[in-house]
């Protein structure tokens, strides 16, 4: 529940031929005349004056736009008391373990309070609140702080794993709402400012340089990532990016480390990609993703080569999925996708992430490198809603939530776990969650049947009473008995 999502200042000044430059933090060259000549010697060196370059105005951006930033305090529960002879916080770990044969058996979990902190920031006057779904993740209550000390008690309107945002709603009237940017007008080098609360200091201030834009991180291909150099550190997520304008341009949401702290690598979510989640959040309670139905790579130079391309940039179309609107387009394996409604793509990645911002439905015109040739090709996006994931509380049970978020395996994950169906647990419960099913289990079984779908999973579960699930963890295979009702 915690942040797990992580400075430089830069002055340049060059001399040129009798004068002076220096770069404003504003961007914009700031000029000095030259030094008259001494009279004493009119062969004199020319010394240029060179003003000290004026720096950011930090200290005005806190104190005109801090007060929409929150602190979040999460509370939950983690199972103990794990009764087969190892402590161990889940029932089905001695199993995974070392499979212990007759030793293993299924304990009554008991569970303890557990609390974490994050940050976020208001984006509506009715008490909207951004964060990170990373931070609410397993959250029984929630509470946000302003920076008057005055706490709400907030709830979660819902969280989009796949982008790692979540809108959460408090009960106050005339509050600090912060002034929202455009990240496409972010600059590399540009200045930036984070306000968060790491390691629980509330409100704590850092700076830094955008370092990089539209990163692509492994698991998020959805999110064209903001990378900077700004200190980050755990609860620190889900709290704004300002840009020197005070307008919050990003989220902040992971560093890159290996020391689990910041090491000076941070990434933020740009706010439109978050603005578009928020919307369909509020609306409808739930986000839905467009999909191509394409796996690509990247390609580099060889492969440009054999592809009669001038650079290395574009999409390779490795594979495609049946029924998907790719195939329904005419995209085959070994395209390579060069344009995306007008715009290069450049990368695998920018293809991934300008699918994720679109809406299913919309009809989005490819530009494809086919064998030499090049060809225009329009595909009416589809959605991975159903396929991607299920709300937890939509498998639910004759008796009430089973607690499961669930999705089918893709073909890879299918094949790397060597099975033919299963469903991949994304968040674990209630029922389950005791039980000691966790995130990334495969539920091959319910009931003594096959599991392809969600809907068999609920079908499985629909009545009260006990039913045993088959779940695999890494090479094992294990039944968990679940007591519904």
């Amino acid at each position: 529940m915690q942040a797990k999502r992580t400075v430089a200042a830069l002055a340049i000044a060059a001399a040129f031929a009798g004068g002076a430059v220096v770069t404003h933090y504003s961007g914009q060259p700031v000029y000095a005349a030259p030094a008259a000549p001494s009279s004493n010697s009119a062969n004199a060196p020319v010394a240029a004056i060179v003003p000290r370059a004026a720096l950011p105005d930090f200290a005005a951006i806190v104190q005109h736009y801090g007060p929409a930033v929150v602190n979040i305090t999460v509370t939950g529960t983690r199972k103990t008391g794990f009764s087969g002879g190892e402590d161990d916080e889940n029932p089905l770990s001695q199993f995974f373990r070392g499979m212990p044969g007759n030793q293993f058996r299924f304990g009554q979990p008991s569970e303890v309070p557990t609390q974490g902190q994050g940050s976020g920031f208001i984006v509506g006057a009715d008490g909207i609140v951004l964060t990170n779904a990373h931070v609410v993740q397993g959250a029984s209550e929630v509470t946000v702080k302003l920076t008057d000390r005055r706490e709400f008690r907030a709830k979660v309107l819902g969280a989009d794993p796949a982008t790692d945002i979540a809108v959460l709603r408090i009960d106050a009237k005339n509050l600090p709402v912060a002034v929202l940017g455009d990240p496409a007008r972010a600059r590399v080098g540009d200045w930036v400012l984070a306000i968060g609360s790491p390691f629980g200091f509330e409100n704590s201030v850092s700076a830094g340089i955008i370092s990089a834009k539209g990163r692509s991180l492994p698991g998020d291909a959805y999110v064209p990532f903001i990378q900077t150099d700004v200190a980050v550190n755990p609860g620190n997520s889900g709290g704004p990016l300002f840009n020197l304008s005070g307008e919050v341009i990003g989220i902040n949401s992971q560093i890159y480390s290996r020391s689990g702290g910041y090491q000076g690598v941070s990434f933020a979510i740009p706010i439109n990609v978050a603005l578009k989640v928020k919307d369909q959040i509020v609306a409808t309670g739930g986000v839905k993703h467009a999909r191509l139905g394409v796996a690509v790579q990247e390609v580099n130079q060889a492969l440009a080569d054999s592809f009669g391309l001038k650079q290395a940039a574009g999409a390779l179309v490795a594979g495609v999925v049946p029924g998907s609107a790719a195939e329904r387009a005419g995209i085959q394996p070994g395209d390579v996708i060069t344009k995306y409604d007008g715009n290069a793509i450049g990368a695998a990645s920018e293809l991934s992430a300008a699918v994720g911002q679109a809406n299913p439905g919309d009809k989005i015109k490819l530009e494809v490198l086919r064998k030499g040739d090049r060809r225009e090709v329009t595909a009416t996006l589809g959605t991975i809603q159903a396929e991607k994931s299920a709300k937890a509380d939509e498998v639910t049970t004759g008796g009430g939530r089973l607690g499961l978020s669930v999705r089918p395996l893709t073909p890879e994950e299918r094949k790397e776990a060597n099975v033919q169906g299963g469903l991949l647990v994304e968040q674990a419960g209630g029922v389950a969650a005791r039980a000691g099913v966790q995130a990334g289990d495969i539920v091959l079984m319910a009931g003594g049947k096959p599991v392809k779908s969600v809907d068999d999973l609920c079908a499985a579960t629909a009545a009260s009473g006990n039913v045993a699930l088959l779940v695999q963890r890494g090479e094992a295979r294990v039944f968990v008995p679940l007591k519904l009702g």
